[in-house]
């Protein structure tokens, strides 16, 4: 599993009635992009994870500009 900073780390629930979780990777630890990872979960909390086989990485977007916004 490789990620980059922005990218972010989406955990399944794996348990019946438990809720996905999904964080922004802050920092990436591991060599060549691997693990672990510091993510901020949308909870509020950060937390150094060595993400398991119900977790994904997916690709963090360029940033959105809101309306309004200067760009």
């Amino acid at each position: 599993m490789r990620a980059s900073v922005g990218d972010r780390l989406h955990v399944h629930g794996n348990h019946v009635g438990e809720r996905d979780r999904i964080g922004e990777i802050l920092e990436v630890r591991g060599t060549d992009g691997g693990p672990p990872f510091l993510v901020q979960f949308e909870d509020g909390h950060t937390r150094l994870v060595f993400p398991g086989p119900d977790a994904v990485v997916e690709p963090g977007g360029p940033a959105v500009a809101t309306p309004g916004g200067s760009q």
